[in-house]
């Protein structure tokens, strides 16, 4: 019976911890560009906050090409979020079964 109260408490702290990493990479921004003329940057929870064009991309007019550009940022960046939680994440899951 000891032992599962000692495992009770570690999976409290383990919860504990990844709730505070969450939450510290929920306001992590993490930042993208494409083209050298598109911006994204997203939160840790990937929900992008900010897309920036320059105007050279404007004077351009290529529709296609700058849609192209947007989604390329914005995957960039949210692979950057995935990683840095993956990173972060990594170490606590390391040990459990099936992660």
């Amino acid at each position: 019976m000891k032992n599962i109260g000692k495992m009770m408490k570690q999976a409290q702290q383990m919860q504990s911890q990844m709730a505070e990493i969450q939450k510290e990479l929920e306001e992590t921004i993490f930042e993208a560009t494409a083209g050298g003329v598109v911006t994204v940057k997203v939160t840790g929870a990937m929900d992008p906050v900010e897309i920036k064009i320059s105007p050279e991309a404007l004077e351009d007019a290529d529709a296609e090409m700058l849609e192209d550009m947007i989604l390329a940022a914005l995957r960039s960046a949210q692979d950057a979020a995935k990683r840095a939680s993956q990173g972060k994440m990594g170490p606590l899951m390391g040990g459990m079964p099936g992660f």
